[in-house]
């Protein structure tokens, strides 16, 4: 049998099993549950407040944007923690001993972080359709339109991702780039309608796959007439698809480069010398 094909059925098997254990695990839980049912409350109290210059709730329109935000926000972060904190354990290194052992657990790292920003937007988007009105897909291409940027979506953040992920060997280190993803997540047009923002702030929102991300959910949840609010008065599709693809052609093209020279830095002696001084930091 093809050993890529081995190594890749392997990954999936792998990531499925991780994902069934965070079903299990008290931190993965709350992880799962707790910032999405604070996303909930907050648009709860903001029902019958209006999207500028409509009637539509405010509330409605953010479920889809928070939706797009959750899932970007949740590939970049748990794929760079995970490979952080794998890193310094030495799973990275125990993989990198087996042959084709980088793509198993590459592809096993994202059916994992895939299958749980799924579980956690179906634990937002539920109970969401629910509490706010105005939110459901409109037909066959609205659902059509749902898969793709879903999919687009998460191809394009995870290889990111993985790339923050390895720049880091220390896991407390991670926190550096956490403030600026928060950054761009509040100025992506996720709580607030990118068109109130100075234009400056909207490019800089739309240079990131958030953005489009955020866009690409609205235009399949919410009415035809909410694009008026939108850049450009319209959903913009083709520019979403156009900007969603960028990102994933060059994080696929750019995380196995990346991946491979860090693992070929990671050696018996540095995962050593890393527990030693996690070992110190704790005594």
């Amino acid at each position: 049998m093809n050993p890529t094909l081995v190594a890749v059925r392997a990954g999936v098997a792998r990531g499925g099993i991780e994902v069934r254990q965070s079903l299990t695990n008290v931190q993965d839980l709350w992880n799962y549950f707790f910032p999405n049912f604070a996303f909930l409350v907050v648009m709860f109290f903001m029902r019958d407040a209006t999207v500028p210059g409509t009637n539509f709730s405010l509330g409605a329109r953010t479920l889809p944007s928070v939706l797009g935000g959750g899932l970007a926000f949740g590939a970049l972060v748990t794929m760079m923690m995970t490979l952080t904190v794998e890193r310094e354990d030495g799973t990275l290194l125990r993989a990198k001993a087996v042959p084709n052992g980088m793509l198993g657990y590459l592809v096993g790292k994202v059916v994992q972080v895939a299958g749980m920003s799924l579980i956690g937007s179906a634990i937002l988007v539920i109970p969401g359709v629910f509490l706010v009105d105005g939110v459901a897909p409109a037909g066959p291409e609205a659902w059509l339109t749902l898969l793709w940027v879903l999919v687009l979506g998460l191809v394009a953040c995870l290889p990111l991702g993985a790339i923050f992920g390895s720049l880091f060997a220390n896991p407390r280190n991670v926190g550096v780039i956490m403030l600026p993803i928060m950054g761009l997540v509040a100025t992506s047009g996720i709580f607030y309608p990118i068109t109130n923002f100075p234009v400056w702030l909207q490019w800089i929102g739309q240079a990131f796959p958030v953005y489009w991300l955020g866009l690409g959910m609205r235009s399949a949840l919410l009415p035809d007439e909410l694009a008026a609010v939108e850049l450009g008065g319209s959903w913009r599709h083709l520019e979403t698809f156009g900007a969603l693809g960028a990102w994933a052609v060059l994080g696929v093209v750019v995380a196995p480069i990346v991946l491979r020279r860090m693992a070929r830095r990671e050696s018996g002696s540095t995962v050593a010398a890393r527990k030693e001084k996690a070992l110190q930091r704790i005594n």
